[in-house]
């Protein structure tokens, strides 16, 4: 029945079919075993026409058909890519200053850490989580779910890595109110009419459209990586301290500061020179500045003639806006938090009462557990539990912006699975407050995330 087969056909079906199983058993998916008789007929038996947008037996195809065939093949390229291998991603705001700078653009290694599988596979291509001209209308369908996977990668998630992951509170969204984030406005709402949880969430329903998303469809948030599975930190003045000793404080770090002159305003000019943006300088006048400035940029803002002085600010008040949202067991502020520990898979914490703030989100939702706290008995699926085991293994993420990022300071922890990969390579950056060829940074094209 084979005999016509040609003996090209034979090698082209055998290399694609050895390839074709190395990436299953990368995958660790011997579900994808189920293609494998599509791969037989499209070389050997032809019985099933694949490509049904064009003719069969016509050698010369016509232009319609050509591009139709090259965008189809575009499309399961680059979205294989997407998925597996790399990622583009945008620096929108300015977190990460002046480590990955607003206008950055670079590629995200998703094979460091390992590729995730996706939550929602049917979606469409090139779209994150909202058609392109809607507000709300989902880009993906959530008929077929899959549970959490991650392929082998080349490593794990280290200190200091730069990392893009799934936003954990984003799992709820305010159509239209997007920052801050769903869970802070229900708590900003009920502090303000000074009423429950429940009945802020629900005021918040009746006045907008909220919408849930799985894992895979959550923001993209890019943030240093200061605290790993295990680790104990503290913050103390706005330095972080792990396990007891004080941690390596990234290049390009920024606080804000106080400066202030002898009367005269700072020139502008300089100050852009310095790396101060102009957003960074709106709101300024007069003889006193609140500019977010490096090491470096201190030092050279000292020199400056009419300056006075440069006083680092400290957050030291404590606030409910900051992780993990009780003032009266936690008076923890955005400079002074801790001891906290960073959960680990298989680590066993006590719960009680007091702690159970730290730990309610990754046990409820996180790690899909019923929880519910009575009488101050807490409840885990129906049980009293004073103890609770994790399943996943848990980060600590903050911008090298320390005054300037919305950071697991003020939303907690990041899940494993909700790690997307490592911020690789600057392939292109350009900067807002210059036009043409001057807004290009030519110093950070095709430089290492790692190097700048």
């Amino acid at each position: 029945m084979l005999k016509h087969v040609k003996p090209v056909a034979w090698v082209k079906f055998s290399i694609v079919t050895l390839l074709y199983l190395l990436w299953a058993l990368w995958a660790q998916s011997w579900l994808m075993l189920i293609l494998l008789p599509v791969i037989f007929d499209w070389y050997i038996t032809k019985k099933v026409n694949w490509t049904f947008w064009k003719k069969r037996g016509v050698k010369r195809q016509t232009k319609t058909v050509e591009w139709v065939d090259a965008i189809i093949f575009a499309v399961v390229v680059t979205t294989i890519i997407r998925i597996f291998l790399f990622e583009a991603y945008t620096i929108p705001t300015s977190s990460m200053e002046k480590s990955m700078m607003v206008g950055d653009y670079l590629f995200v290694s998703k094979v460091a850490y390992g590729p995730k599988i996706p939550n929602t596979p049917i979606a469409m291509p090139f779209v994150h989580n909202t058609m392109p001209f809607t507000k709300s209308t989902k880009s993906y369908s959530e008929l077929i779910k899959w549970p959490y996977k991650r392929i082998a990668g080349f490593g794990d998630v280290e200190r200091n890595d730069i990392v893009v992951f799934n936003f954990p509170t984003g799992d709820t969204v305010i159509i239209g109110a997007e920052n801050p984030d769903y869970y802070a406005q229900m708590r900003g709402l009920a502090d303000y009419y000074n009423i429950s949880h429940s009945e802020a969430r629900k005021l918040i329903h009746e006045r907008a459209e909220v919408i849930a998303r799985p894992v895979d469809k959550r923001e993209h948030y890019i943030k240093r990586c200061v605290g790993l599975p295990g680790d104990t930190l503290t913050y103390v003045d706005g330095q972080l301290y792990v396990d007891g000793q004080k941690a390596e404080n990234p290049e390009n770090m920024q606080y804000n500061y106080i400066v202030k002159t002898n009367g005269t305003p700072l020139n502008k000019m300089r100050l852009k020179e310095m790396g101060v943006s102009y957003d960074d300088m709106s709101g300024n006048t007069g003889s006193v500045y609140n500019l977010p400035l490096t090491g470096e940029m201190v030092d050279k803002l000292k020199r400056f003639t009419n300056v006075n002085s440069v006083e680092r600010v400290v957050l030291s008040e404590p606030s409910p806006d900051v992780f993990p949202f009780d003032t009266l067991n936690f008076k923890w502020a955005t400079d002074n938090f801790g001891p906290l520990y960073i959960p680990e898979k298989g680590a066993t914490v006590k719960l009680t009462p007091q702690n159970i703030a730290l730990y309610e989100r990754i046990i409820g939702v996180y790690e899909e557990n019923d929880l519910k706290i009575k009488d101050g008995v807490i409840y885990i699926n129906g049980e009293p539990a004073d103890s609770y085991t994790f399943k996943m293994n848990y980060y600590w993420m903050m911008g090298d912006n320390r005054h300037g990022s919305a950071d697991s300071r003020f939303w907690g922890f990041v899940p494993e699975d909700h790690v997307v990969g490592k911020a690789w390579i600057v392939w292109f950056s350009l900067d807002k407050d210059n036009s043409f060829l001057k807004a290009v940074r030519w110093n950070r094209l095709f430089k290492g995330a790692d190097k700048l």
